[in-house]
């Protein structure tokens, strides 16, 4: 199964087993000319599995059995995201919304909030605000900054746009009783921000992943927020990061 979709500025075509993910990205269908492919093998789809299974052991879980099909899904945007890296873009994981019509995005450790975040965005802003991606957005460092795409790999949650949009700032998310944020510097943030981009094992697509979040790190704001899951987190966040 194939088909051409417009994901991250550019146009792949993804040669599948499954149909699963041409439905997952039914909302990106593109009919250009593809400046890449894709294609999956069964051997993919078991080096997903053995990932997965590698994950929960380490995290003492019981083993999940994942469907084929799903893991397609997940190779296929390993794949994707590889392809990517020729293109200066690299993919994030974090929860991504746009205030009339700039990005913030947020980055914490699994569990910390950040649905929970975003969602209080789109309440407080109303119309004004739209969800970019839930999860797993993809950043691209322009000649022009960085923008952060909508992909259709967006959470459990299923919150996303197929919008491209300019990236105002890039915020730490932690929980505290009271709202406070500040400005941290690179070398604070780059730790937590490698940890949250997707890392290759080849190593020139390492390297080339650690050039591009270099730059984003460069040329994009940069904050560590402390907030207690109300509504008023939100103004605390947008007030400071606004610019």
């Amino acid at each position: 199964m194939k088909n051409l979709y417009k994901i991250g500025g550019k146009i792949i075509e993804i040669n599948s087993i499954y149909e699963e993910v041409h439905t997952l990205c039914k909302d990106y269908v593109c009919g250009q000319t593809p400046d890449f492919k894709v294609e999956t093998s069964q051997s993919d789809i078991e080096y997903e599995r053995e990932k997965s299974a590698a994950e929960d052991r380490k995290e003492g879980l019981p083993i999940r059995n994942f469907p084929d099909s799903y893991l397609e899904t997940l190779e296929v945007y390993r794949k994707i995201a590889e392809n990517l890296l020729a293109y200066d873009t690299v993919l994030f994981h974090g929860s991504a919304v746009a205030v009339d019509g700039f990005g913030y995005l947020f980055t914490a450790k699994s569990g910390t909030g950040k649905s929970t975040h975003t969602r209080l965005w789109r309440e407080y802003f109303g119309k004004r605000a739209v969800m970019v991606n839930d999860d797993k957005p993809l950043l691209q460092i322009t000649e022009n900054g960085v923008l952060v795409h909508g992909t259709p790999w967006d959470g459990k949650h299923h919150l996303s746009s197929n919008i491209s949009v300019p990236l105002k700032a890039i915020c730490i998310l932690t929980r505290s009783e009271e709202n406070h944020i500040e400005r941290i510097s690179k070398s604070t943030a780059y730790p937590l921000l490698l940890q949250q981009t997707n890392r290759p094992q080849n190593f020139l697509k390492m390297q080339k992943t650690l050039e591009i979040l270099d730059r984003i790190s460069d040329n994009i704001a940069l904050y560590k927020l402390g907030c207690n899951m109300e509504i008023e987190a939100a103004e605390t966040a947008y007030n400071a990061m606004k610019g």
